[in-house]
Order: C-alpha cells, then sequence, then structure tokens
C-alpha cells in the first residue's frame, strides 16, 4: 500500500486522541532499546512497554476512554463486556475508577487466574461458553435484557483513540521520524488509532500489522476489500484470535496500514525468547507478535540501519505455558532440526549415525526398533540457524546413505510424537489419526467421547496441557474407511477443531498400527 497523506485520515481521530483520557488509570510506558535484537539483525530496534501497565496490556487505554465519555445515565446502570482476559481487566480497572458496576462475561476456558483478576479489581465475573464468540453473544444478551452499556473490545472511536495515545507517546519518546512501526492486530483497535495518529504526522513511515497465520483477519479482508469472518481462528495468540476485523478498525486500517506480515507459533515463541533476553520480561504470545513480525520485516526485506519499534502489547501468560514456549522457541529461530532417520538394525549402525552428525549438539535423541530390518530414530539437532544449514546437514546424512524425514516444520511431529516416541502396535486394523484441539474446561473431554459413542475404538491418545485456554489431543480411532465420513460429521456437530494426520510420516515412522490398510473412503 502506497504511503498515505494527512488527507486520507479524519482530523476527528486526531482530536479525540489528543483528548483522550487514559493517564487516570495508564502509564507512559516507557520506548527502550532491545540492545541484544538491534546488535543481531543490524538495525536500531525499541520496544514500546505496555506490559508495564497496571494490567499487563495497553487494553486499559481504549477500556478507559470509553467509560469515561460514558454520559451519566449509562454510568449509572452500569456497563458489560466480553473478553477472555486484557480488556476484562482493563474495563474493571476503569469501571472501578470511575464508580461504574460492571460486569464482564468470559468464556469458561478462561484460565482462573484471569477470572481472579477481574473480580479483584471489583467487576462481576460471568463464565458462559467455550469461545469469545459465546462470550460475546452472551453479554450481547444481557446487555439488552439488563439495559447495560456495552464495551466492546475494539470496534468503537473512544476504544480507537485511547489505544492510539500509544503512537502519542512514540513519536514523542522517539526523536526522529522511525522507519516502521510494528503493530499486532487482533479486532484492529491498536492499529486503527495507531496508524491513524501516525499517518496524519508522518506519512512516510511504515505502519505495520503483524498477524498470526492462523488469525489473518486484518490480511484477509485487505485482500477482498471488507471485513471478512474466518471459520476458524487459531489460539496459540489467544489475545488476537480473533474471527473477524471491526467494522470502523477496517475503515481507519484500510487507509493508514502499509501492509501486514503473517508469522507462525514458532516465530512469536522465538520472540518472547527474545525479548526475555533483552528486557527479563516474558511476553504473551500475542504481545510479542510485533517483535516476530519485525524479525520477518527484516529478514525478507534485507533493511539495515533503521530506526524499528515494536508494541509489546502484553504479559499475560500463564506460567504452564512456558514450557511450551521454550520448546519452540529454538525451532522459531530455525536452531533446530527435527528429523526422523532410518539407521539398519545392526551393531555400529548408531555410532555411524553420530558420526554423520559430526560434533553438532544433540537436543533429543528418541529410538525404536522397528523390525529386525531396520530402526527409527527421532533426533533434535541444534544449528547456528538458518534453513539453509539444516538443507546441509540433511543432504549430508543422506550422502552417508540414510534415510531422512525432515519433521522441524511438521506441527503433529512437534505437538505429540516427540513425546511418545516408540509407539507402533503391529497387527492393529483399521486406524485413522485425529489431531485436534479441546477447551480446557472440565467436562470436555466426557462430552467428546460422548458424542463419539462406543462405535469405534479407541486406539491411540495422546494430551499435554500448554497453559492454554484449548488443549492439543492426538487419538487413533479404528474405524473402516466407508464409516470415517460419519466420524467427521460428529466432529463438526462438537464444534471442535480438528485434522485428520493418518498420512503425516511422524504417526507412520514412530506410531503406526502397521495392520491391514485402511478400506477406501467412500467418494
Amino acid at each position: 500500500m502506497a504511503c498515505q497523506t494527512r488527507n486520507h485520515m479524519p482530523v476527528s481521530y486526531i482530536e479525540r486522541i489528543l483528548r483522550a483520557r487514559v493517564y487516570d488509570v495508564a502509564i507512559e510506558t516507557p520506548l527502550s532499546r532491545a540492545h541484544l535484537l538491534s546488535r543481531r539483525l543490524g538495525n536500531e530496534v525499541y520496544l514500546k512497554r505496555e506490559d508495564l501497565q497496571p494490567v499487563f496490556s495497553f487494553k486499559l487505554r481504549g477500556a478507559y476512554n470509553k467509560l469515561f465519555h460514558l454520559g451519566e445515565a449509562a454510568r449509572a446502570s452500569g456497563v458489560i463486556a466480553a473478553s477472555a482476559g486484557n480488556h476484562a481487566q482493563g474495563v474493571a480497572l476503569g469501571a472501578s475508577r470511575l464508580g461504574i458496576e460492571a460486569t464482564i462475561v468470559m468464556p469458561r476456558t478462561t484460565p482462573a487466574i484471569k477470572a481472579r483478576a477481574v473480580r479483584r479489581l471489583g467487576a462481576k465475573a460471568v463464565l458462559h461458553g467455550d469461545s469469545y464468540d459465546e462470550a460475546y453473544a452472551h453479554a450481547r444478551t444481557l446487555a439488552a435484557e439488563r439495559a447495560l452499556t456495552f464495551i466492546h473490545p475494539f470496534d468503537d472511536p473512544d476504544v480507537i483513540a485511547g489505544q492510539g495515545t500509544i503512537a502519542m507517546e512514540i513519536l514523542r519518546q522517539h526523536p526522529q521520524p522511525p522507519h516502521a512501526i510494528f503493530v499486532p492486530v487482533g479486532g484492529g483497535g491498536l492499529i486503527a488509532g495507531v496508524a491513524a495518529y501516525v499517518k496524519y504526522l508522518y506519512p512516510r513511515v511504515r505502519v505495520i500489522g503483524v498477524e498470526p497465520e492462523e488469525a489473518p483477519t486484518l490480511e484477509r479482508a485487505l485482500a477482498v476489500g471488507r471485513p471478512v469472518t474466518l471459520e476458524r481462528v487459531g489460539l496459540f495468540a489467544d489475545g488476537v484470535a480473533v474471527r473477524r476485523i471491526g467494522e470502523e478498525t477496517f475503515r481507519v486500517a484500510r487507509e493508514t496500514v502499509d501492509e501486514v506480515l503473517l508469522v507462525n507459533s514458532d516465530e512469536i515463541c522465538a520472540a518472547i525468547r527474545d525479548i526475555f533476553d533483552d528486557t527479563r520480561g516474558i511476553a504473551e504470545p500475542a504481545g510479542a507478535l510485533a517483535v516476530a513480525g519485525l524479525k520477518r520485516y527484516v529478514e525478507a526485506r534485507g533493511v539495515a540501519g533503521e530506526a524499528l519499534i515494536a508494541i509489546e502489547s502484553g504479559a499475560n501468560i500463564n506460567f504452564d505455558r512456558l514450557r511450551h514456549v521454550a520448546e519452540r522457541a529454538e525451532l522459531g529461530e530455525r536452531r533446530e532440526a527435527l528429523l526422523a532417520v532410518e539407521i539398519p538394525e545392526r551393531p555400529g549402525s548408531f555410532l555411524h549415525f553420530c558420526r554423520a552428525l559430526g560434533r553438532r549438539q544433540i537436543t533429543e535423541f528418541n529410538y525404536r526398533f522397528a523390525d529386525a530390518r531396520r530402526a527409527q530414530v527421532f533426533v533434535g539437532v541444534e544449528l547456528g540457524g538458518g534453513d539453509q544449514e539444516r538443507a546441509d546437514l540433511i543432504g549430508r546424512l543422506e550422502g552417508k546413505g540414510l534415510r531422512v524425514t525432515d519433521m522441524t516444520e511438521n506441527e503433529t511431529a512437534k505437538l505429540h510424537i516427540r513425546y511418545m516416541v516408540g509407539g507402533h502396535a503391529p497387527g492393529l486394523a483399521d486406524e485413522r489419526l485425529i489431531r485436534l484441539e479441546f477447551p480446557e474446561r472440565p467436562g470436555a473431554l466426557l462430552d467428546f467421547l460422548a458424542g463419539l459413542g462406543r462405535r469405534w475404538n479407541i486406539s491411540l491418545f495422546h494430551y499435554r496441557n500448554h497453559g492454554a485456554a484449548y488443549g492439543r489431543v492426538l487419538i487413533g480411532i479404528q474405524i473402516p474407511g466407508l464409516e470415517f465420513a460419519e466420524l467427521g460429521r460428529q466432529l463438526d456437530g462438537l464444534g471442535y477443531r480438528y485434522w485428520e494426520e493418518t498420512d503425516n510420516p511422524a504417526y507412520r515412522l514412530f506410531a503406526g498400527g502397521g495392520g491391514a490398510p485402511v478400506t477406501e473412503t467412500a467418494s
């Protein structure tokens, strides 16, 4: 998108931002130079530390600005909001300061720590549904029934203006206009406010949105010229897991945002570690999005010596998630390769394999006897960084006569198989493998099993708690191919997100049944 001029953005938004009332509850957060990232990337990298706000997120700026501008009648009647965390805490804190009664509808999958935080701040927390969409619908219903004012998390001019005060601070704190500002995108309130202010003052400063690959709400909307509703969104970066960009936020973003970058979960994990290395602060996945996008931008464009600013938008992360983040950070930095290597089942094979690896650091090594002729090794190997080094390593191993399957980008291998290697079941017929996401709430597994019934046998099950709203599960089910379509209909009815992984090489090499082939599914 071409650089915008002042005429593209109504002056009313600039006035709204300049008049926004946020500092009754928010602080002016520092713009901190990221010394390690700057040196590594060859640019001047700065972090706008919104994780340091009283509720550890930027969300209280927009929430409080909206609450402050309510009329007396609306304040007296009370307010309601729907949120899984950050917006909830912003509304709760703002309402408490203004003496407004607040109700927050949160999905039942919301971690207890966030629900407790809302109650501690003086609001009433109502748990409803398994997703934000269900909580949002219930909040709208309650608002109509009880004559409460709904405080939207992003698609409201006062909320947008409150978030825009971040841009006002950035341009005051940085001595010269930066080359680019990277902004995480969910519903669009933050990027709309930031872009409106920045483009009015400095049209040549690039404003770049960053979204997870699994939730490209703004990217899809810009591609077709209007907001679209995504069928599903990934939940790793739950703070931006929004299925549809706001109408008003899209209107502003379409005129002011230069481009949108998509990053994957591994890149987000690597960015969380980058932030920790530079600040000793721990960002939530959505909070690290902008840093992940900044790194991708530098790599793709080859920019050097420029001032680049990333908004670190929040730090509301469950402690349990840190294990998963640490495991995936090396992959996101391209500093680890996950490989499946077939070696002959004979004395000396391991020694030959290790010599082929050279003096590289082994991060993981799993072995399982397959048959009298061959064995499969699941190995993690430390890299210096970069895809070419991984390709060179694979070429070296293949040159030594070893069969190698690259698992580094294989989601099933990374989430499940690496923790359950050694599970072949000879003679197991008609096994199909399903990877799915469960809402982390009591009864979710029971609901699934009840929906599945007793018709088919569960032959494999693997689950790990990642400290998120949704757990990730791998299930093997013995089911004739002609009946598989019926299973799909039952899973669709439950509303769980799922993928079939029967042909995944990680499964075939390390956990496959090896029995009679699956009967062809009817077309």
